[in-house]
């Protein structure tokens, strides 16, 4: 008499870990129109500023005072800062929301979410390689704002210090370290964006809620920053840190807002991260 043996058979050379690598992800997702029509739109911020200042004229700071603003022709660095300056509340939210809510969601309007899972890749493997995509070309658009202002700055104002509105200044190579740790904490500070995005993508099916809900709930974010009665409790709020940035680009950095704003928005990103990922496991995918 035989005995059967049930044995679980795997193909050949297939590792999980293998599948859906990040190269292959990366090249589908810079290939879509929408990320080379964000780019554009970063692309030409600088350009389009250049033209205002050209037309307006040397930029005033409100009521005698001087501001970041008044000093954006300075040098390419300052006209960087300012770039990044105009940016950081709300056009930079845009490509994070789009690139980390439309990366899943997109797969199931497509009805080739299903399919990627039958490969098989692994649902964990599947989220980790389109987080990962997702946030560097976050990264990637946030580089290259500032990259593309300071080249069009230099060229039009020249390289010089990077003129600090409080007096002072300070050095080119100083300037260029500083405005790398100010890219470095606006990404920090935008990973709730990308947490909400990410998370609400493994919900829906379709990538305008979900990249319309994480920019509604960032925006929402900032109203309530905005209301003084709420006193400390806006400590707890991403919005209220967004631009401890600019304390980096002072001739005596001040660090504290940007290590608290850090430790804030970490803490939710991971949150936001852990429920997607747990979400995502227990999800029935039908498309």
């Amino acid at each position: 008499m035989s005995t059967l043996v049930e044995r679980t058979e795997v193909a050949s050379g297939y590792r999980a870990g293998r599948t859906l690598p990040l190269r292959v992800e990366l090249v589908r997702q810079l290939k879509r129109r929408r990320t080379l029509v964000m780019g554009g739109i970063l692309a030409a911020l600088p350009f389009v500023l250049l033209i205002a200042f050209a037309i307006g004229g040397t930029p005033d700071g409100n009521d005698d005072r001087i501001t970041l603003m008044s000093t954006a022709t300075s040098s390419g660095a300052n006209f960087a800062a300012v770039n990044l300056f105009v940016s950081a509340g709300f056009l930079l939210v845009v490509p994070v929301a789009l690139f980390c809510g439309d990366t899943v969601a997109s797969e199931a309007s497509w009805s080739s979410l299903r399919y990627l899972l039958a490969a098989p890749v692994p649902r964990a493997r599947l989220l980790w390689s389109k987080l990962v995509v997702g946030l560097g070309l976050s990264l990637g658009a946030m580089i290259l704002l500032p990259v593309v202002a300071l080249a069009v700055g230099s060229a039009a104002y020249g390289w010089g210090p990077l003129q600090i509105p409080t007096g002072g200044s300070l050095a080119p190579g100083t300037a260029a370290q500083r405005l790398v740790v100010v890219v470095a904490y606006i990404f920090v500070s935008q990973l709730v964006t990308a947490g909400l995005a990410f998370w609400l993508s493994t919900k829906t099916d379709a990538p305008l809620g979900a990249v319309g809900g994480a920019v509604g709930l960032t925006i929402v974010g900032n109203v309530l920053d905005a209301v003084t009665a709420l006193d400390h409790w806006r400590d707890f709020l991403p919005a209220h840190w967004q631009f401890a940035w600019a304390d980096a680009v002072q001739t005596t950095p001040e660090w504290s807002g940007m290590i608290q704003g850090t430790a804030v928005s970490v803490t939710y990103a991971l949150v936001l991260f852990a429920l997607a990922f747990r979400g995502f496991a227990r999800k029935d995918v039908v498309s």
